[in-house]
C-alpha cells in the first residue's frame, strides 16, 4: 500500500512537470520520498518482504525518482531551446533509463546494506527538482545554460551507476566516532538549507556527492 502511494505520488509529480508547475512536481517527489522511506522502515520493523514487493518498489522509484525529474527537465528545457534541435529536451529522459538501471543493480548488489554504490535515485530526483524550482530562472539567464544542463544530465546519469561508494544516513551508534562524516554532512546541510532555501536542497545533494567522493574508502 505504501509503495503504491509512492508510485501515485510519482505519477502526480510527472503530471505537474508536464504542465510546467515545477513546484508542485517537486512537492510530490518529496511526498513520494516520504512514502519510500516509511515503506522501507515498515518492512524492516515488521520483517516482511516479498519478491513482488521488491519489484513494485523499484517500479515506483523509477516513476517518482527517475521519470518525474526527467519530465521536469524536459518541460523546463522545451520552451527555451526553440533555436536548437527539437530533439534537445529529450536528452532528459536518458536519466530515467539510467535510474531504472541503477535500481536494477541495487536489487542485485549485496554490498549496499549500510551505504550505496552510486548516487541514490531519490537524491538525484531531489537535486533536479530543487535546482529547477530554486534556480531555474538564474540558470536560464546564462547563454550556455542548455549545454550546462545537458552535460549535467549526462554526468548525473553516470553517477547513478558509477562504482563510487556513497554513505547512507544509517547509524549503528550515536557517538561521534565512526559517524564523523554523517554529522558533518547533517550540520552543513542545515546551514545550506537555512541560507539557500529550496535551491539549498540541490546544494546539499551536490555536497553529499562531493563528500562521498572525498571520503570514500578503498
Amino acid at each position: 500500500m505504501i509503495t503504491c502511494c509512492n508510485l501515485i505520488s510519482g505519477c502526480i509529480a510527472t503530471y505537474w512537470a508536464f504542465q510546467g508547475e515545477f513546484k508542485f512536481a517537486l512537492l510530490f517527489i518529496v511526498i513520494g520520498a516520504v512514502f519510500d522511506f516509511f515503506d522501507g522502515m515498515t518492512a524492516r520493523l515488521l520483517h516482511v518482504s516479498s519478491p513482488i514487493g521488491k519489484e513494485l518498489d523499484s517500479l515506483a522509484d523509477d516513476i517518482t525518482f527517475g521519470f518525474a525529474p526527467s519530465a521536469i527537465i524536459f518541460s523546463w528545457l522545451a520552451p527555451l531551446t526553440s533555436d536548437l534541435s527539437p530533439l534537445t529536451p529529450y536528452v532528459a529522459f536518458i536519466m530515467a533509463a539510467f535510474s531504472a538501471l541503477r535500481l536494477a543493480k541495487f536489487n542485485l548488489d549485496e554490498r549496499q546494506a549500510m551505504g550505496f554504490i552510486g548516487l541514490p535515485t531519490p537524491a538525484n530526483a531531489l537535486f533536479w527538482g530543487a535546482l529547477i524550482v530554486g534556480a531555474g530562472d538564474f540558470l536560464a539567464s546564462s547563454p550556455y545554460y542548455v549545454y550546462g544542463v545537458i552535460a549535467a544530465v549526462l554526468i548525473f546519469s553516470y553517477l547513478l551507476i558509477a562504482e563510487i561508494p556513497m554513505f547512507a544516513l544509517k547509524f549503528k551508534t550515536w557517538g561521534w566516532k565512526g559517524n564523523e562524516v554523517k554529522y558533518i554532512f547533517l550540520l552543513t546541510s542545515i546551514i545550506m538549507l537555512a541560507f539557500l532555501q529550496i535551491s539549498g536542497l540541490a546544494a546539499v545533494i551536490a555536497w553529499y556527492i562531493l563528500l562521498s567522493v572525498l571520503t570514500q574508502r578503498k
